[in-house]
């Protein structure tokens, strides 16, 4: 039986989405492509209609995660004040909802030890997505007046990337909500975030 473009299309994006959920929660180099096909209710036999490739599949998730992070953070692309946009996204970001959900959350925290070790052109891949996170925080750091709005950017997020990925590493609860709550407040404090009583 012969499916429509369409319907291919779709199939693929399921994959996609669950590739890049089962990829978060367990790192690329422990995903079985039979679980995540099944998940999206198919074959594994069907997998190679798909993808050439487990890399192949790894790879292309790899934008299915960023999109996803990308849809869950939409305040930092919204118009308005640049210190309101921007701690809200400290806000979500620095969240114990945020730590919690390393199979939806931005995938920065969970994978980046994970993609150091991966082949170049999936490296790449992670790296446009990189790319992309630092020119949305960008611009609101370019609004409240930085000179170098890219590099602020890197910076802030390397220590965004870190409160969580330590958060989530360590086994104290308490520790990790104290990781959370310092790195917040350090933030909000050099860029001036505080909200007004």
């Amino acid at each position: 039986m012969r499916y429509s473009n369409e319907h291919k299309a779709e199939t693929r994006a399921r994959v996609l989405k669950e590739a890049a959920k089962e990829i978060r929660a367990k790192g690329p180099d422990n995903v079985a492509v039979a679980g995540i096909m099944a998940r999206a209710g198919l074959t594994h036999g069907g997998f190679y209609a798909h993808f050439k490739s487990k890399d192949a599949l790894v790879g292309e998730a790899i934008g299915t995660m960023f999109a996803d992070a990308r849809a869950r953070s939409a305040k930092i692309d919204a118009a308005g004040d640049a210190r309101d946009v921007l701690r809200a996204y400290v806000d979500f970001y620095l969240s114990p909802a945020h730590r919690d959900s390393r199979d939806r959350g931005c995938p920065l925290p969970t994978l980046s030890g994970d993609f150091a070790r991966s082949e170049p052109e999936t490296r790449e891949r992670f790296g446009a997505g990189v790319v992309g996170i630092a020119a949305r925080l960008a611009a609101p750091l370019a609004n409240l007046g930085y000179a170098d709005a890219g590099a602020e950017a890197h910076a802030l997020l390397a220590q965004l990337v870190g409160g969580v990925a330590l958060a989530r590493a360590v086994g104290d609860p308490a520790l990790s909500d104290a990781l959370l709550a310092d790195t917040h407040a350090n933030i909000v404090a050099r860029y001036g975030l505080e909200i007004a009583q």
